[in-house]
């Protein structure tokens, strides 16, 4: 089934001519009002199209340490199995990889931090519930209220895994191991 490509103005000249012809009009291209319309449209698709193909986009400053972060995590695999439910224990379980992600997740969300590495495991059971501890590693941008920003870390990571994974992280060790520039 062949598909018709061309579009013909109402003057009978089709787009391609007009295209071919845009910067060199003959007398009917530079009398026909349609003509007119149609090239004046073509030369601002052509001047878009040529600041889009100049425009060279940077990608975000941390996308390798994103990516790499997403690889180590992969080639460390799922870890043990937590017990969500500990009053039964094998009906819901979450691994500690997928648990570290919501972790590093919760991080990487803020302004002028960099999540590194993440370790999960079970503390045990208090109260019937599973307790956890974390061992994060972050990167963070040198700033003044270095304190304040550590803090908004430790807050941020427990509550996300209280509400997102819906465990208690008993325990959260939290390093800073590099600055980075903005």
């Amino acid at each position: 089934m062949a598909v018709e490509t061309t579009y013909d103005l109402p003057c009978g000249r089709s787009l391609e001519q007009l295209w071919a012809q845009l910067d060199a009009a003959d007398a009917h291209g530079l009398s026909c009002p349609h003509c007119a319309t149609a090239r004046e449209s073509l030369r601002a698709l052509r001047e878009a199209t040529d600041e889009l193909a100049a425009d060279r986009v940077q990608p975000r400053i941390d996308l390798t340490d994103r990516i790499m972060s997403a690889v180590r995590a992969e080639l460390r695999g799922r870890g043990e199995m937590l017990p969500l439910d500990a009053d039964e224990p094998g009906t819901l379980e979450v691994s500690e990889q997928a648990v570290a992600v919501v972790l590093r997740f919760a991080a990487d969300e803020i302004d002028g931090v960099r999540a590194r590495r993440c370790r999960v495991r079970a503390l045990g059971v208090e109260a019937g519930e599973t307790v956890l501890h974390a061992e994060l590693t972050v990167a963070a941008t040198y700033r003044d209220d270095l304190a304040e920003l550590l803090a908004t870390v430790r807050e941020r990571v427990m509550a996300a895994c209280a509400v997102s994974v819906g465990v208690r992280l008993a325990r959260l060790d939290l390093e800073l191991a590099d600055f980075y520039d903005r």
